[in-house]
């Protein structure tokens, strides 16, 4: 019998569900045609593959080793029909991206409108995720492109620094230092409760961090999974948040208010896995991004004059 893919999707539906009934499903498949194909697979390896005696379906030390490499491989094969149907001219095709949350809310607009105008035959599938789960995406080959921070990335993801972004405490107009203009000192956030990003977020971490570093103890009323949430929340109470100043330029109803000392600027990065193949949308996007980036003129603290 010739190895075909399909057993190597079998192996690691398996894998991923640990049963037979719901890698069928997932699989759409009846479980006798799945667990024939396994076993055939095993047969033809000389190796048991799976451990089938207790409740859960596991992979054995060498289902383990096996896997690791079909996995690269179905990646590896997926990425080879890509570079085959890729379009050089781009009159069609689709690119895969992500950012993080802070990033989504303002940086994707731009971006994707200049890119839309230029090649308004590639479709952009864009996705909200936290830090560590671009990167994992990007490693599973399930993204072609991430927008997040400078810092210690996973081997294999390849950072290439954008502009510097700038953040302050953010207001609404209920909130008693709306309008102030001298920097207010860190300490004193102590009497002010906040609404900030779930713990999850890497901008969360960079602001705990700061406060941590200045024997800042923060009131938290509030966590959000969501930009949105946190600008409808403080437009509308006497809560105050952290954001980027990005965001508070063309919203009225927010407003900076500096700190002293400021929370320390960060580097947005464009990520990639570093050994994938790109192709001439990704190419042409980072294209767009870089340009956006360098009129920024070094920071997120305003917009280009142009092109988005």
């Amino acid at each position: 019998m010739a190895l075909e893919l399909r057993h190597l999707r079998y192996l690691l539906a398996v894998a991923e569900h640990a049963n037979f009934t719901r890698a069928a499903e997932a699989l759409r498949v009846s479980q006798p045609t799945l667990s024939q194909q396994i076993k055939q697979l095993e047969r033809q390896l000389g190796v048991q593959l799976l451990d089938r005696t207790g409740r859960t379906v596991r992979l054995t030390d060498a289902g383990q080793t096996y896997t690791h490499y079909a996995r690269r491989a179905l990646q590896d094969l997926a990425a080879a029909e890509r570079a085959v149907l890729d379009i050089q001219d781009l009159s069609h095709g689709g690119l895969r991206l992500a950012m993080t949350p802070t990033l989504t809310a303002y940086l994707i607009g731009p971006l994707a409108a200049e890119f839309q105008t230029r090649h308004p035959g590639i479709a952009l599938e864009i996705s909200e995720l936290t830090q560590d789960q671009i990167e994992a995406a990007l490693l599973d080959d399930r993204l072609d492109l991430g927008f997040a921070f400078s810092a210690e990335h996973r081997p294999g993801v390849a950072a290439q620094p954008l502009f510097s972004e700038t953040l302050s405490l953010v207001v609404g107009a209920a909130h008693p230092h709306a309008g102030r203009r001298e920097p207010l000192p860190i300490g004193e956030l102590a009497q002010h409760p906040l609404a900030l990003l779930s713990p999850d977020f890497a901008t969360r971490a960079h602001i705990d961090r700061h406060f941590a570093d200045h024997g800042v103890r923060a009131r938290i009323a509030v966590e959000a999974d969501t930009i949105t949430a946190l600008t409808e929340i403080v437009g509308r109470t006497a809560l105050a948040t952290v954001l980027p100043d990005a965001l508070t330029r063309d919203d009225p109803r927010l407003c900076p208010v500096p700190l002293d000392p400021a929370l320390p600027a960060r580097t947005v990065a464009l990520l990639r896995r570093g050994t994938a193949y790109r192709s001439a949308a990704a190419r042409a996007f980072i294209e767009v991004a870089g340009r956006w980036a360098g009129a920024l003129g070094g920071t997120a603290g305003r917009g280009p004059t142009s092109g988005g």
